[in-house]
């Protein structure tokens, strides 16, 4: 399906833009941060899973939607946004409560940090218009089963983006512990004022 020169390519600058850091590398920093290594490793799997929804989208076609309706992009824009300061704010709550009452602070479960991490990988658009830009330079409609070539090439590039992330949150994770038991409000703090950001960076982006 692939041909050895074109798969080496793709893998190549597949690993180049994992490796610029953008908002999903936030996303995993402040997730490190604020929960230890295990809270990274499960963001990390969230994200990634959404990257397989892309890249499936992307080749059933559905991606097309949002490059071609100003409407569809502007809706799941604010979406994310929205998405993301909520997220944000709760975290600032969560810090004034730790602040407040140590005691009464509850960790965040396994499987509702990888939903969020999986809900804020589909909420950015510009993933979706990403997939649709990136991987048709590698897709080859003749060799057939177009969907099966973006979702194999979403699969490689989600298995790279994810080794990147575990490192990242192992990296994270390991610095963090030196500040256990410090900080606690100030670490929830930081964790909001990043999703925060991240989804006012998201509001302003134009469709480029």
């Amino acid at each position: 399906m692939f041909d050895a020169a074109t798969l080496a390519a793709y893998l190549v600058a597949a690993a180049v833009l994992v490796l610029i850091p953008g908002p999903g590398t936030a996303w995993i920093v402040a997730q490190s941060a604020a929960g230890g290594t295990a809270r990274g490793v499960q963001a990390a799997f969230g994200l990634e899973t959404a990257t397989l929804i892309h890249a499936l989208a992307a080749g059933l076609g559905l991606s097309a939607l949002l490059a071609t309706s100003a409407l569809a992009f502007e809706v799941l824009k604010y979406a994310g946004a929205a998405y993301l300061i909520w997220l944000g704010i709760k975290a600032w709550r969560s810090g004034e409560a730790a602040a407040s009452e140590p005691a009464a602070a509850a960790p965040v479960s396994a499987r509702g940090v990888y939903l969020r991490s999986v809900l804020t990988g589909v909420l950015n658009p510009k993933v979706a218009l990403f997939f649709l830009a990136f991987l048709p330079q590698f897709v080859h409609p003749e060799r057939g089963m177009v969907w099966l070539q973006f979702l194999i090439l979403g699969a490689l590039l989600s298995l790279i983006g994810l080794l990147n992330s575990l490192l990242l949150s192992f990296a994270v994770g390991r610095f963090g512990r030196r500040f256990a038991g410090r900080g606690g409000r100030w670490k929830e703090r930081l964790t909001g004022s990043v999703f925060i950001l991240l989804g006012l960076r998201l509001a302003v982006q134009q469709r480029g």
